[in-house]
């Protein structure tokens, strides 16, 4: 990497020369361990011709690491006074800084078109962040996202597993996703009283040609209420109980299944067996369930 890489002492004097603190309202927590950075960077096994999308890069730490790896890297920061202050860390002529919430970007604002998404998220957002710009963005190819360290697992989990949820179904639906390590509290500041955790995620046809947001709906019902049986916790969904049986039944599902058994080309199968039967509720948006801030 040809620029030099921000250390603790470096992140402290450059927020203080920018009369910047990190805010909880921001999630922001300061990555200064050049070695993890160099470790990120490696691990998202970025190529040379790779468009890097990098959300929240506060002070720079991340960015100085991705600009010698990749052609290209947009930056999307909230802070107004980080992304303006960016550039005069990060002097390269391939990076573009966008002052803009993440949520709420589109697609058409990035030229070149990202094709990694590599960033240390801001814990309070993590999950909404990655299924909008997977959504917004066809065009990444993957990623790896630092996140706190329980939703790392709860993004990770298969069926089965008692963290398995809506962010895993959903991040499913369009990736297959990996654990990809650990990252201590002493590499922040301020220092979170959490564990990060790395996960890795690569891009994959959805599982079925069944509308994104009716698979959603079916799996924000199925684990709104987690002890039901599916023929009960569909039964608001589908129209009643027994409708939400002859949709499992024609779906190849028990309903006496839980949702957290199933895998996502599953559900998929439900909401397909639902559209061609007439049945299921109102749409709900493809967001994830919130995530607390833990700093």
């Amino acid at each position: 990497m040809a620029d030099a890489l921000l250390g603790p002492a470096e992140i402290r004097d450059l927020a203080a020369r920018l009369g910047v603190a990190p805010t909880k309202k921001l999630g922001q927590n300061f990555l200064h361990d050049p070695n993890t950075i160099r470790r990120i960077v490696a691990v998202a096994a970025l190529r040379p011709d790779d468009v890097a999308l990098e959300v929240g890069p506060g002070l720079g730490s991340l960015t100085l690491g991705l600009v010698g790896a990749v052609r290209h890297v947009h930056a999307v920061e909230i802070d107004p006074a980080l992304a303006a202050a960016l550039p005069g860390t990060v002097s390269a002529a391939h990076l573009t800084v966008h002052p803009a919430d993440a949520l709420k970007v589109t697609g058409d604002r990035f030229d070149p078109a990202p094709t990694m998404l590599v960033a240390n998220l801001p814990y309070n957002v993590a999950v909404p962040v990655v299924l909008h710009l997977l959504a917004e963005l066809p065009t990444l190819r993957g990623g790896l996202v630092m996140v706190q360290k329980e939703v790392a697992d709860r993004l990770t989990a298969g069926p089965g597993s008692k963290v398995y949820g809506v962010p895993s179904v959903k991040l499913a639906w369009y990736a297959e996703a990996r654990p990809a390590g650990k990252v201590p509290p002493a590499v922040f500041w301020p220092v979170p009283n959490v564990d990060s955790g790395l996960v890795a995620f690569t891009r994959r046809e959805p599982p079925a040609d069944v509308p994104r947001a009716a698979v959603f709906a079916v799996v924000d019902a199925a684990f709104a209420q987690r002890r039901k049986t599916l023929r009960a916790a569909l039964a608001g969904w589908a129209g009643g109980p027994d409708r939400a049986e002859s949709v499992l039944r024609a779906a190849g599902v028990s309903p006496q299944a839980r949702g957290e058994a199933l895998t996502v080309g599953e559900f998929a199968a439900i909401a397909g067996a639902a559209r061609q039967q007439g049945y299921g509720g109102k749409l709900t948006p493809s967001g994830a369930e919130p995530e607390e801030k833990n700093s």
